[in-house]
């Protein structure tokens, strides 16, 4: 194939000529027309757009001129060593883990059966065929069912057509069981944890015989027509993904192995915050476990998780709460990335599981118990050798409520607060019908002129010092002894030092206790930035611009002022059938 177009004039019709010949042998060989790798300078090969778009690349920022084997397109490499052009595409499932890298991955000999794999993989895809593998041919057409949502018996259908097309002693899988053994050989197996459908408890360990749930007595099997058992079909089902094969396979990629000590090897240390690396939890780790942090391929990852309606407004009795890992090793231009967040549960069912997450998250505990004592006999691609690999959990990201559900403290009601606990000053709005939290000026400076300014704000001058954030010690001398059975209303036991007990500040103890750790960390939970940005902005700025349906400057709100007795001079006025309010300054 000619390619000296690429070194011509970008202005010049052979470079235009080029430009279309290399879209077109992309499409050919089977790229998404809406997502093709993008080959300009500037993007270098890390962004995937419509193919007018990569065309408008090329002749704009010009070509890499390096880029002779086009295996991003379709070209498989000359070397026989290198990865067949499948392993770059992406098997979107079990949270979007990836098959494969680029050309200069190389997996280690430490996994007999990944290596049979990976050989398996490079057959062609029919007997004379030099453009497709039998691994390439697999991810594409898993892609297809993935993308489109077809059903099993619908892939294997499609399996079957497509081997009776194509010419015999062809490699096309027979059915989506085998497709499905030859994907798991990449470390993306799972586990389906029956569950019972009160949330008490995982039909596992000491319970995986259980035929009926030993808290509730509800049955293990999900009840069909006239509440007959359908036994065998369990009422509630975890999908877990164990991170710790997944963990091993990120290792024996020889790129991502070396971005996984990016932060040792090649982060500026200049005192400013540029990454996790430059936080006090990391320091502290560090400072507290030298043994831990003497080995940079060891990983810190946060963990984030939400609940979400799958089915949009189609359906409002179906709740999904996907529970995602992410390594902080990484640089922060890849750590974010998709391809690097980690699914690791998958909790699906009619009604979300709140407070009794815990339950759920009990299989990930148990790994990430294991992972901070270490993993022996994982290989690194890119040094060449063995290593015990151990890693430690930093933080939870979540929005409010789930901040409450993973942290066991309280969000709503009159102790909202998770820093001021029992000294949060709620104020109950009569016309506006929710909880108000006022007093913020106590985290002010002592000496600052705001806590002085009594009419500017509520009428009373600030005299109050900031309430102390609990340090985990704190936190879990206050909620012990508070395990009761999940998946049952429970009344919430006075924690200890509360000055209103009928106001509890925590509703349980957080299962991350269960990690030796977790009570030395400093920040062990946040709340995300989507949030914080969105609401609290749009609020903010529709208040202060007026803007109808986003300002919060209502009748309720004017009202409740005056009954504050804060700036009577806004009261709404009648006038005929429609209150007017004052126009604030």
């Amino acid at each position: 194939m000619d390619k000296s177009w690429m070194h011509a004039d970008r202005r010049s019709r052979a470079f235009e000529l080029g430009v279309e010949e290399l879209i077109m042998f992309a499409l050919e060989s089977g790229c998404d027309v809406n997502k093709v790798c993008c080959p300009c300078m500037r993007c270098g090969h890390g962004k995937s757009w419509k193919a007018r778009v990569v065309r408008d690349h090329l002749v704009e920022f010009g070509i890499d001129k390096t880029y002779t084997k086009w295996i991003w397109h379709g070209e498989l490499s000359s070397n026989e060593s290198s990865e067949p052009e499948g392993n770059s595409e992406t098997v979107e499932m079990a949270g979007n883990d990836t098959v494969g890298g680029s050309d200069d991955h190389e997996f280690s000999v430490d996994s007999d059966e990944f290596l049979r794999f990976v050989e398996d993989g490079d057959k062609p895809l029919y007997p004379g065929c030099t453009r497709f593998t039998k691994l390439n041919g697999l991810v594409k057409t898993y892609n297809l069912k993935a993308k489109h949502g077809l059903s099993d018996a619908c892939y294997s259908d499609m399996l079957i057509l497509i081997g009776i097309l194509l010419p015999e002693g062809n490699e096309v899988p027979s059915s989506f069981y085998e497709a499905k053994k030859s994907l798991c050989a990449l470390g993306m197996n799972y586990e389906k944890i029956h569950a019972c459908p009160n949330d008490c408890i995982l039909y596992r360990d000491s319970n995986v015989d259980a035929t009926s749930c030993p808290t509730c007595g509800l049955s293990r099997w999900k009840l069909g027509k006239n509440k007959v058992e359908k036994v065998g079909v369990p009422g509630k089902v975890l999908w877990y993904f164990p991170p710790i094969p997944r963990f091993r396979k990120m290792f024996q990629s020889t790129s991502t192995a070396k971005s996984l000590t990016w932060h040792a090897d090649e982060r500026l240390k200049d005192d400013k915050m540029r990454h996790p690396a430059d936080s006090p939890t990391w320091k502290l780790v560090d400072d507290k476990w030298p043994a831990f942090s003497s080995e940079p391929r060891n990983l810190r990852l946060a963990l984030s998780s939400d609940g979400f309606n799958p089915h949009s407004s189609l359906s409002s009795r179906y709740s999904c709460w996907p529970v995602i890992l992410v390594t902080y090793n990484l640089p922060p231009w890849l750590c974010m990335k998709r391809k690097y967040m980690m699914l690791t549960l998958l909790i699906s069912g009619p009604k979300q599981p709140v407070n009794d997450i815990d339950v759920y998250l009990q299989p990930l505990i148990d790994d990430l118990k294991i992972l901070w004592d270490g993993v022996e006999g994982v290989y690194d691609g890119y040094r060449k050798k063995y290593f015990k690999l151990k890693a430690v959990l930093f933080w939870t990201i979540n929005d409010f409520p789930a901040y409450g559900n993973l942290s066991g403290s309280i969000v709503k009601g009159y102790n909202a607060c998770p820093v001021c606990l029992q000294h949060t000053k709620p104020h109950r709005l009569a016309h506006g019908q929710k909880m108000s939290y006022m007093r913020h000026r106590r985290f002010l400076p002592r000496y600052h002129p705001y806590r002085k300014q009594a009419a500017v704000f509520d009428n009373t001058e600030e005299r109050d010092l900031a309430p102390i954030p609990l340090s985990g010690h704190e936190v879990l001398q206050r909620v012990e002894g508070m395990n009761w059975p999940f998946g049952k209303k429970h009344p919430h036991p006075p924690y200890k030092g509360a000055e209103d007990e009928s106001r509890p500040c925590w509703k349980k103890k957080s299962v991350f206790f269960e990690l030796e750790y977790w009570k030395f960390l400093p920040v062990r939970h946040n709340l995300d930035v989507m949030h914080i940005e969105k609401n609290v902005c749009d609020a903010l700025i529709g208040t202060l611009l007026n803007i109808p349906g986003k300002t919060k400057d209502g009748v309720a709100a004017r009202l409740d002022m005056v009954a504050m007795g804060i700036r009577a001079g806004l009261k709404p006025k009648i006038g005929g059938k429609k209150e007017k309010l004052p126009l604030a300054s």
